[in-house]
Order: C-alpha cells, then sequence, then structure tokens
C-alpha cells in the first residue's frame, strides 16, 4: 500500500475544495476575515499582489487614453431612484448611512443621532453618481470623448461572503466613458473587455471565454454586458470581469446632454468596465494546489526568495554575503520592464521556512549554503514544478536564465489551465445528458460537477430561468468565437443558431 503524499494544505482540493480554498488563503499570509461580517484583511503579501495587478491594469488603461479621478463613497438615493433598472438590481445589497453622529442613550450606550434628511448609499457602483458629474462637466461634443476610470472601494452586503470572491467590501475598478455616438461607445466597451482579456491572459495566466451575457444575467440598467469567463479548479465558472454599454439609459437618467458639431443639443452614449480584487481569489483557484497558491511571476508580489542556510557561526558571514550580492545583481535585471522583485529571508527556522515560501507560491526559490559558495552555485526550486525536480546550477547560469525561467513558469501554468478547461468542456444535444452533466460525481463534493457545458439555446428567458432553477446553472456567455449552427434548444427543442456556455458558477 503506497503512502500517501505530505501537503502542506489538509483538507485537499478533492476532499473538499471550498475549505482548501479557506486553507490556501490562510496558509499564504494573503488576507483574513475582519471582526465586520463578511469583510477581509488584505494582508501585505496579498496586497502586494494586488498592487502589482494594479499598476499594470492601470498602465493599460492609460494606453487607452483613460485618466484617473476619484468620486465620493456615499451615494444620495435619489441618484439611484433615477435609473429604475440599476436600483432594482442593487436594492438588496446597499448599506444605507441615515444618520451622521451617535451621542450616549439612556443606559449609557452609543446610539445613532443626527437623522440625515436624505438616505447616502454606500457605493455599491459608481454609475450615478458619477453621471451627475458628467452632465456639469460636458456641454460640448468637444468635450468628448471623457474616459474616466477610479481606484476605489465599495460595498455590496452580500449574504454569503467568501475571501477575495464575494465580501460586502471590497477593492476594484470602475471604467465610466461618454461618447457622441452609439458606435463609438460600443467600440470602447469591446476595447475594455479585450483589456480584460489581457489581464487574465497575460498577466494571471487564466484563460477566458469572452462573450455577452444573457438579458437575464446582464448588468442593472445597460443596454449588453460584455464579459470574461474562467474556469477554476472545482468545474465552477468565475465571471472575472465585464464591460458594459450602458446605451443612453443613464445619460438619460442623469442629464448627460451635449451640443453637437451641428449646433444641436444631444444625449451621449455611456459605458462602464470594471475588475477587483475577485481577480486574486480566481488566481488562487485556478492555480492553487495542495501546497498552496502558485503565483504567475508576471503578477506575483515577489519572484525570487533567497534562503541562506545559516548553521555554523564561522561561515555565517560568508553565506550572507553571497547571498547579499545575489539579491543586489537579481534586484538590476528587469522583467517585462520593472526590476526583479527579491526577497532574502534569512531566519534560522530550519524547514519551516522553505514550506511557508511553497504555500506563499513565489515563483522561484533559492537555497545557499557553504557548498554552494564553493562551487560557485545555487540551489533552485521551481513553484510549478515538483519539488523533486529542483536543480543545483550556477550562479552566472542562474542570474543568464531567471528572465526564461519565470517567463517558462508564466507559459506553463497558462498552458496547464487551458488544457484543464478544455478537457472539461462538453457539448450536449439532448437534455439527460446535460442534466447528467451537472449532477455531483461525488456526494462528499457536491459543488464539483462536470464543467462547461455547451449547448444551444433558443434566446428565450423561461427556459433560462427554468434550467437555472433545476439545475442552478446559468448562462455564463454567448461566445463570441461560437460558430453558427444550426441545432435545437436544450430546453425546449425550439430552432437555435449557436451555442452558448451552461455552467455553476461563483
Amino acid at each position: 500500500m503506497s503512502k500517501k503524499e505530505q501537503t502542506a494544505i489538509s483538507p485537499t482540493r478533492f476532499e473538499n475544495y471550498p475549505e482548501w480554498y479557506q486553507q490556501v488563503v490562510k496558509a499564504s499570509e494573503m488576507a483574513e476575515i475582519s471582526p465586520v461580517r463578511g469583510c477581509m484583511i488584505i494582508k501585505p503579501w496579498g496586497y502586494g499582489l494586488w498592487e502589482s495587478l494594479q499598476r499594470q491594469i492601470d498602465d493599460m488603461f492609460k494606453a487607452t487614453g483613460v485618466k484617473n479621478a476619484y468620486f465620493p463613497l456615499f451615494i444620495p438615493i435619489s441618484f439611484l431612484e433615477k435609473e429604475a433598472e440599476h436600483v432594482e438590481g442593487f436594492a438588496k445589497e446597499c448599506a444605507v448611512v441615515t444618520h451622521h453622529k451617535l451621542e450616549k442613550g439612556e443606559d449609557g450606550r452609543l446610539v445613532p443621532a443626527g437623522k440625515l434628511s436624505e438616505p447616502l448609499i454606500v457605493r455599491p457602483t459608481s454609475e450615478t453618481i458619477i453621471g451627475d458629474a458628467f452632465s456639469r462637466w460636458i456641454k460640448s461634443h468637444r468635450d468628448l470623448p471623457m474616459l474616466i476610470n477610479q481606484w476605489a472601494n465599495v460595498v455590496r452586503w452580500e449574504m454569503r461572503t467568501r475571501v477575495f470572491l464575494r465580501t460586502s467590501e471590497f477593492l476594484w475598478q470602475e471604467g465610466h466613458t461618454v461618447h457622441a455616438s452609439k458606435q463609438e461607445a460600443i467600440d470602447r466597451t469591446c476595447m475594455m473587455l479585450n483589456v480584460y482579456k489581457r489581464v487574465a491572459e497575460e498577466l494571471l495566466a487564466i484563460p477566458v471565454i469572452t462573450g455577452d451575457k444573457s438579458e437575464a444575467e446582464k448588468f442593472p440598467g445597460a443596454e449588453t454586458t460584455m464579459c470574461i469567463e474562467a474556469m477554476m479548479q472545482d468545474k465552477k465558472a468565475l465571471q472575472a470581469g465585464t464591460s458594459h454599454f450602458l446605451g443612453q439609459n443613464f445619460a438619460k437618467a442623469s442629464g448627460i446632454r451635449f451640443q453637437s458639431a451641428e449646433e444641436k443639443e444631444e444625449l451621449a452614449w455611456t459605458t462602464s468596465w470594471g475588475v477587483s480584487t475577485r481577480l486574486i481569489g480566481g488566481l488562487i483557484m485556478t492555480h492553487g494546489d495542495d501546497n498552496g497558491v502558485i503565483l504567475p511571476p508576471r503578477v506575483a508580489t515577489a519572484h525570487v526568495v533567497l534562503l541562506p542556510i545559516l548553521k555554523k557561526p564561522e561561515e555565517n558571514e560568508a553565506v550572507m554575503t553571497y547571498t547579499e550580492e545575489l539579491a543586489r545583481q537579481l534586484r538590476n535585471i528587469l522583467y517585462h520592464g520593472t526590476p526583479l522583485r527579491v526577497e532574502v529571508d534569512a531566519r534560522n527556522i530550519g524547514g519551516t521556512r522553505n514550506w511557508e515560501w511553497i504555500k506563499k507560491g513565489i515563483p522561484v526559490r533559492v537555497e545557499i549554503g557553504p557548498k554552494d559558495i564553493a562551487s560557485n552555485a545555487v540551489f533552485m526550486s521551481r513553484r510549478d514544478l515538483d519539488r523533486k525536480q529542483s536543480r543545483s546550477v550556477t550562479k552566472e547560469t542562474f542570474l543568464s536564465d531567471i528572465i526564461g525561467i519565470l517567463d517558462d513558469i508564466q507559459k506553463n501554468l497558462f498552458e496547464r489551465a487551458l488544457a484543464f478547461r478544455e478537457s472539461n468542456t462538453h457539448d450536449f444535444d439532448d437534455m439527460s445528458s446535460f442534466d447528467a452533466f451537472f449532477t455531483p460525481v461525488n456526494k462528499e463534493q457536491p459543488e464539483i460537477h462536470g464543467g462547461f457545458a455547451r449547448a444551444h439555446w433558443c434566446g428565450g428567458s423561461d427556459c433560462e430561468t427554468t434550467i437555472k432553477n433545476r439545475l442552478n446553472v446559468t448562462i455564463r456567455c454567448i461566445p463570441f468565437d461560437g460558430k453558427e449552427e444550426a441545432g435545437s434548444c436544450i430546453e425546449c427543442s425550439k430552432p437555435s443558431k449557436k451555442r452558448v456556455v451552461f455552467a455553476k458558477a461563483y
């Protein structure tokens, strides 16, 4: 009988996926639950990852002409009421401020006082208050297009929360643009979705499917919502980013009008688009294993950790000198335009130290001891490979190869995730096999099912609702790259020309 391999995380992914996820977050020291229900504290290792991602996304936005601004956290309730579908979509998730101070009650406890004349909503999203500003800023076609983004926090009072994936407060960016024509707004909606696809695939090594949302799944108040959808290792879908063509709905509600070149007053066309710290949850669930998270090098909080082996006092100074010199040389190397981020961990805590960095997911670990120095070498391990594949290389080889090593890790993670998604995506043409696909294969793992099902859909909301109620499965997207083909709706058998992606989702 073979002995079970020791892993850092318990339970493993295949024993209890939701608990595995929570343990990976904890073991990686990325975040922890806060005293406020449903909220999280993002620790330095996790926030460094967000900063790395944020910097690169911000550069991508600015390359398209977008500028950053900041808008209030509080939104008057009357602003939300201007767009009926929007307020209905967010009403159940809104946190409401009704008082502006605290006073001591008769029992000595603090109680709310100073009731506001109008309740304030803690922003769940900012279309309405930004639209109000745009209505004042935009007067002429010469003011257009207006391309604004803000990095901020938002609050959506979620009932069921999970760190990074769905919390009552989270960090995000929200872009808002105004255009003189419908086509220009649609083009911007597509452009920003393509930016998100690049973020997911090139930075996070997460393969995504791009497409339109169905009417039932689109953003409240939008004419069209486009999305990127990814498959996690429990075969559920994660909506990783959305871009919305808002038409003239919000412009009408906020009074965003401009004088055209023909000197006619016209209603503007708007878009909005956003990604959030949910991307970190997606990264963990796409690449993590039973030893913790695995960070793609393009966004990693740090790329390399140097682990000097300090055992004998008479050798320690030489080991540290060698280590610090290697750290200096590495930090002088540019990786995709920025210096390599290098950690030096000189704690003398034995094997615990190595395991901590494995769980944190740092791409490359390097051990340095007296024997390595004697041969002018280092002992290198890649986080994406089995620990048994660690090897000794000369220092010069390591320094010359490190960029190639990091790029190979990035490529390996993407290809591994893509192969997993492709092997768990199937076409279905009859209801019985479709239903069986979404039946959990293991009663002890009820969340894990078949994966992505590509099936025909007639476009009717009744069929979509019926499938959702029966299987807890939704239409994740109507893929842009889907080929037209004659078929029959998986639910009602009416004619259909295109397959859509069905899945269970976060």
